[in-house]
């Protein structure tokens, strides 16, 4: 199966009224404002869309919402962030007969699932749907490493084309590429070595950042991909402070709130979470604040 994914992907925060609803006006211009500002594609219900805080209602209706938005003009991916493999199925189902263009599939949730489970995991919702699959590896969060001997069981399904490669190991990408050659997709997904990760190969850029900052983040894919290391490097330093936000346990309330500093959508998550307060707050905001101050020219 060939697919056409590469660039920047945005991972979209879903926004809520003030009764904590989803808003979906507000999703829609979130999503038309990164489209103008250059994205390559939207990845919609991950962590940073707060997959696990919506009800499956509230998913499809997310999904549906995408997709009519995007209107086809770049790739449409979802989260797959179910508790069971029979209801990650049933989603993946879902999300065929809506319309996404792909899935990104995490391995089942509050269960640590052993490596062997994972594979059975990602093998089943392979087996029950025509889209096509990116595998989100991310060990650090969800306690499970889909190793290089994993991928080898998984080049088997068709529809498995990607890997999100979040282990903070910037070796994997190397491992993969040499392994596997072309047959997988392979995303960086973690946002402070992105940069890393592209010159090492990665094709694409699955970001919470690229939400308050898609120009700059598009900037650094094209340049990297160019060649044009020296003028990455450039945007890259002055965008790193921000990026370290996305590997800390409240990466969705920076990320939000850092949004709403930038006018494009609010801090409002449901809860559990809460919005940031306190000293956190204030260092999200004069991070924010620095790289306005500083902000790259991009002419």
């Amino acid at each position: 199966m060939k697919v056409d994914w590469n660039g920047v992907y945005p991972a979209v925060t879903t926004q809520f009224n003030d009764d904590f609803e989803i808003d979906h006006a507000a999703n829609d211009r979130m999503i038309e404002g990164l489209l103008a500002d250059g994205v390559h594609g939207i990845i919609i219900c991950g962590t940073v869309g707060e997959n696990c805080s919506l009800s499956a209602s509230e998913k499809r209706q997310v999904m549906t919402r995408a997709v009519k938005c995007v209107n086809g003009r770049v790739p449409v991916l979802s989260g797959v962030a179910e508790t069971t493999t029979a209801l990650a199925i049933e989603y993946a189902k879902d999300a065929e007969l809506i319309g996404v263009d792909g899935l990104m599939v995490l391995p089942g949730m509050v269960y640590r699932s052993t490596e062997a489970e994972a594979i059975y995991h990602y093998q089943q919702v392979a087996r029950h749907t025509s889209l096509p699959i990116m595998v989100y590896n991310n060990p650090v969060t969800y306690g499970v490493d889909v190793s290089i001997e994993s991928m080898k069981t998984l080049a088997a399904e068709e529809n498995i084309v990607s890997v999100k490669e979040a282990t903070e190991d910037t070796r994997r990408i190397s491992e993969l590429i040499s392994e596997f050659g072309d047959r997988f997709i392979v995303f960086g997904g973690v946002d402070d070595i992105a940069l890393e990760s592209i010159m090492l190969g990665a094709t694409g850029w699955i970001s919470g950042l690229t939400n308050v900052f898609p120009k700059e983040s598009v900037a650094v894919y094209n340049l990297a991909t160019n060649g044009e290391f020296e003028k990455a490097r450039k945007i890259w330093r002055w965008f790193l402070p921000l990026l370290r936000l996305d590997t800390i346990p409240t990466l969705v309330q920076c990320i939000k709130y850092a949004e709403q500093l930038a006018g494009r959508g609010t801090e409002k998550v449901r809860a559990p979470r809460l919005p940031l307060e306190g000293e956190q707050r204030k260092y999200v905001k004069r991070l924010y604040d620095e790289a306005i101050a500083g902000r790259p020219n991009l002419d």
